[in-house]
């Protein structure tokens, strides 16, 4: 045991940092959150030269109705070319299809700016991309960038989705066959390039996807109305999402997606959102599990949550794995129009697979949660039956300190399976008033470790 330990802590560089130092038989053990200061010194957003591209010199007008889908790429790629820049967006109401970004660019959406994306699908061509966990072949996401380096959305200007103005909305009641159909080529193992999906389906975009992308920078940017998940940075490593402020409605509509991504720092948001505000993943199911690459290494810091669902979710697609996630100094509290469901949501299934290893949240203040302040489950929603075999997910290591949350319907649920229980769960110095039911939920899972935790006032043994 101390050999895997010494292991463990030599991966995650906690050896180097002199928390433990090999040869030695039983060092105390490091607290989970002496890993944070190693994985910020890590992330290093991208800087770029000075040169500045102005979309209006390459045929640009922001007169909110001339389409600027090739001003915008002639802008980019003039950026690339030159060796990195700024590509700037003036003052003024932009609309476009697809921007595809390239290495050492960062669009700057200017103040009083405004990004409008086109609600005509034929604006957004087919990409490699990844669908509700699963590789495919669909529209391209708003901005998307697959394979770049030192890439950025910086400026506090606004980037308008149009999502409810569009057909996206209208995708979710049509998306059905197309959904099932994916499904069923990931269980298939078709090539991912035969999965062709965009124009004449119903598979919605993303608003931002970096895919494969190393050096990420979204920073001080107003996001509205996305179709889909909003920031969603996949298979990406040294990712910064900072200051930004968003707003969405409607389905599938979270704020930030990192998936199968590590070394994310997601820190100063603010997320009024129809869904998740933050939603960790790493693929669906047998395609998850063929991909294998978890999200790891993810901090979250002095955000606010607005917004529907969970402030903090991991999954449900997690199939690669999610570990060493860390919450902390955040505030959930009611938005313009919704309340959370839960604080800090875990959701899984038996088709899932992967291992949920280590989150962690501290400091963390909640009021008007409307349902589970903490619900951990292994038995969220089957869908698509008889897709893919039954390969039970594990999730350990789940620490809580410091949460205050003031309304709630239960103060936490662990709801695992009796072949796959739900494993070192603590909470500590943490208090939960104005619950409804005072007697926390718990099945299949070992008996948590409880040191002061208080709801209503009683102290739980």
């Amino acid at each position: 045991m101390a050999n895997e330990r010494r292991d463990f802590l030599k991966m995650t560089g906690l050896v180097a940092a002199g928390l433990m130092l090999p040869g030695t038989a039983e060092a105390a053990p490091a607290s989970p959150w002496d890993q944070v200061p190693l994985i910020l010194a890590r992330i290093v957003p991208p800087t770029f030269p000075d040169a500045a591209f102005d979309v209006t010199a390459y045929g640009a007008k922001g007169d909110g109705e001339t389409k600027n889908t090739e001003a915008f790429r002639k802008a980019v790629q003039a950026c690339n070319r030159a060796g990195g820049g700024k590509v700037v967006v003036p003052q003024g109401s932009f609309l476009t299809g697809a921007v595809t970004l390239l290495s050492n660019v960062n669009l700057v959406v200017s103040a009083g700016a405004t990004v409008k994306f086109s609600t005509d699908p034929k604006d957004y061509p087919t990409v490699f991309t990844r669908w509700q966990g699963i590789e495919c072949m669909n529209f391209s996401p708003f901005i998307y960038a697959r394979g770049q380096r030192n890439v950025a959305i910086t400026g506090t200007g606004t980037i308008d989705g149009q999502g409810p103005s569009g057909p996206w909305f209208d995708y979710d009641d049509e998306r059905g066959p197309d959904w099932d159909r994916l499904q069923q080529m990931a269980v298939d193992n078709m090539p991912v390039t035969s999965r062709t999906f965009g124009s004449g389906h119903f598979l919605k975009p993303n608003m931002i996807q970096l895919y494969e992308c190393q050096n990420v920078l979204v920073e001080g940017v107003h996001l509205r109305n996305p179709a889909m998940w909003t920031i969603h940075p996949v298979l990406a490593r040294n990712v910064t999402v900072r200051n930004v402020k968003l707003y969405s409605r409607g389905g599938m509509v979270d704020g930030c997606d990192p998936e199968s991504s590590s070394d994310v720092h997601i820190t100063g948001c603010q997320f009024d959102t129809g869904d998740d505000g933050v939603a960790v993943k790493s693929g669906r199911d047998t395609d998850g599990r063929r991909v294998g690459v978890a999200s790891e290494n993810i901090v979250i810091q002095n955000c606010t949550h607005l917004g529907r669902w969970g402030a903090l979710t991991v999954g449900s697609e997690m199939s690669g794995g999610v570990r060493n996630v860390f919450f902390e100094d955040c505030t959930i509290k009611k938005g313009s129009s919704y309340s959370a469901f839960h604080v800090l949501y875990i959701k899984t299934n038996k088709r899932r697979g992967g291992t949920v290893d280590g989150v962690h949240a501290r400091r963390i203040k909640a009021s008007g949660v409307q349902r589970e302040a903490i619900s951990v489950t292994l038995n969220y929603s089957l869908t698509g039956p008889g897709f893919g075999p039954i390969v039970n997910p594990a999730v350990r290591d789940i620490t809580v300190e410091d949460m205050t949350v003031d309304g709630a319907s239960y103060a936490w649920s662990l709801d695992g399976l009796s072949e796959s229980k739900i494993t070192g769960m603590s909470i500590a110095n943490s208090t939960f008033t104005k619950i409804t039911n005072a007697t926390p939920k718990v099945k299949n899972a070992t008996k948590p470790t409880y040191t002061n935790a208080k709801v209503n006032g009683k102290t739980v043994t």
